[in-house]
């Protein structure tokens, strides 16, 4: 999967060194944040990339209407105003900035924080509004030997934490991901949510808006909360309920809350904002020069290392890209994508189960990427995804597309390769079907069909349909080899180039010969012909041409052997 951005778009407001760092590297950018989302769906098809903060909706029909799209950045950490399942669909990669508000959000919290323990909002509209009487029901509390708990312990979470233990603060908390012994690095105990409401004289969140953390704080959870609790939100809103807030408030159950973000921002209703006891900011925990400078300069840098093929830092959709952009593995993404298509055309059918097997030091870390890349081949005209859409099918969304029909994928390592590779690939599907293959001097070589091996090296290719195959793969000199189809080997591999014509013929010695004489009074001009090793009294072929070759030539091949297939890559 390859990266040429040329033009991107950016609609929301962004620090400039944003655009200053995509022209430096020849990034043409436009910069547009007036844009209605009627003119958003008329520009979006003349970009390659587009750029937003929270302000721009990135909905499912301004993704569509991006056919150009290859990469869309969120210059901040969430990602919820952008579709990532169509996008995903799509193989549009999603971008964010994971660290660049990270100090700002955290600060900004212990700020509220602090603010509520000492009601500082409420003083300061006492003394504005000239009422110095007020401050005797403003009697605060002090932070030290009060516990914070943290609902989600990474970057901000950790952050706040590392603050919050410098007032004095006992810290918890619970993250679906990060473990026990990794909180207990700075030294927060991590604990199960159950336990921690009971415990917790400030809860803090810093999690991502998703259906497992909508109104994750609701009723049900200040019911077993100390009576007085505080609470704050300076990540999404939606994440503390906040109808279930102004019920505590009222109840006094809750003792005061501190809101930088809201189910609807804007708000539609200001009521829970205006309560005495909630302390509310207009999301501001991002809002410092510094968070800004950063997440413009960082997703402008992440678009940059992406061109490069350096890296695929702060993308959230594309797993299988992460090992995929150095120039050592194009080859092998290229290869995968061949014996994909060279599957499907020998063998099409239902596909319920695929093992791609890589053999050699050097592939170690690449079966998550070449699965993917054959999955892009072997699907590119399922019918099971609307068929011959073969333009968007790549390693980001082949994955999610193999798994949405039901077609599961197991990857395996070996460190050895068969002889005479260095490494190799190797992929069975359900049936037993298998092709084997490599790469040499940045060609894709067939190795091997059904254990058949080629004794030559023959040219292959393929434009093909779901398959029930098993083949491995390997590299030599940067071209993909395929060195075995179904347990056959190819002694010399074939090379898998544009256009080919594969066939299944007897052990007769004269299968060579007859082949290219039918191909040469058919009127074909052949580059290379080539035939396995025979097996069970079976040989495979691969034919390659000057020019495409006829339907006639396919005909004619089809009177001489037992099957042939014409496939183009």
């Amino acid at each position: 999967m390859s990266f040429q951005l040329q033009s991107v778009l950016i609609t929301d407001e962004i620090d400039t060194q944003c655009v200053e760092i995509l022209q430096k590297n020849g990034i043409q950018v436009v910069k547009n944040t007036k844009l209605t989302k009627e003119q958003l769906l008329t520009e979006i098809p003349k970009y390659d990339g587009l750029v937003v903060r929270s302000a721009t909706k990135v909905t499912a029909d301004v993704i569509n209407a991006g056919t150009n799209l290859k990469i869309i950045g969120r210059a901040g950490t969430g990602v919820d105003n952008i579709d990532c399942d169509v996008a995903t669909k799509r193989g549009i990669i999603v971008m964010n900035t994971p660290g660049g508000n990270t100090l700002s959000a955290a600060e900004h919290t212990c700020t509220l924080i602090c603010a509520l323990s000492r009601h500082i909002h409420r003083g300061d509209r006492a003394m504005k509004e000239e009422k110095w009487s007020e401050r005797k029901v403003l009697m605060g509390n002090e932070l030290y030997g009060k516990t914070l708990a943290i609902i989600g312990l990474g970057r901000i979470g950790k952050e706040v934490a590392l603050r919050m233990q410098s007032f004095g603060m006992t810290t918890i908390g619970y993250d679906p991901i990060i473990p026990a012994e990794v909180s207990a690095e700075f030294n927060t105990e991590w604990m199960p949510l159950e336990k921690i409401w009971p415990l917790a004289d400030y809860i803090t969140v810093h999690t991502p808006l998703i259906p497992q953390t909508r109104n994750l704080i609701n009723d049900q959870v200040f019911s077993v909360c100390k009576k007085g609790v505080k609470v704050v939100n300076v990540a999404r809103g939606g994440i503390i309920e906040e109808a279930a807030i102004k019920r505590a408030i009222e109840s006094g159950q809750c003792g005061g809350a501190g809101l930088d973000v809201f189910e609807s921002e804007p708000p539609k209703d200001f009521t829970l904002a205006k309560m005495p006891q909630v302390l509310a900011t207009p999301h501001l925990g991002a809002s410092t020069t510094e968070a800004q400078k950063r997440v413009a300069v960082e997703i402008a840098e992440q678009f940059v290392d992406v061109v490069r093929g350096k890296s695929l830092f702060g993308a959230i959709n594309a797993h299988a890209m992460t090992n995929a952009l150095s120039p050592e593995s194009r080859p092998w993404v290229v290869l995968g994508r061949k014996l994909g298509q060279v599957a499907a055309g020998l063998n099409p059918g239902n596909v319920e189960n695929m093992q791609v097997t890589t053999y050699g030091p050097s592939l170690k870390q690449a079966g998550s990427y070449l699965s993917a890349a054959i999955l892009s081949g072997l699907l590119q005209n399922s019918p099971a995804i609307g068929g011959g859409d073969s333009a968007t099918l790549n390693l980001v969304n082949s994955p999610a597309l193999a798994k949405q029909i039901g077609l599961n994928v197991k990857n395996t390592h070996e460190e050895a390769a068969p002889a005479p590779y260095t490494n190799v690939v190797s992929v069975i599907f359900n049936n037993g079907f298998r092709l084997s293959g490599t790469t040499s001097g940045g060609n894709a070589l067939l190795i091997e069909v059904q254990g058949q091996q080629f004794s030559l090296l023959p040219t292959v290719a393929a434009d093909m349909k779901n398959t029930l195959v098993k083949f491995s793969i390997t590299t030599s000199g940067g071209n993909a080899l395929l060195i075995e189809v179904q347990g056959q080997q190819f002694s010399v591999p074939a090379s898998l180039v544009d256009v080919a014509l594969l066939f299944k013929g007897t052990g007769n010695p004269q299968l060579l010969p007859t082949v290219a004489g039918a191909l040469a009074s058919a009127g074909m001009c052949v580059s290379s012909l080539t035939v396995s090793v025979e097996n069970d009294g079976q040989k495979w072929g691969v034919a390659t041409f000057a020019t495409p070759p006829t339907e006639k030539c396919l005909e004619v091949l089809k009177t001489i052997v037992n099957a042939a297939v014409l496939v183009t890559l």
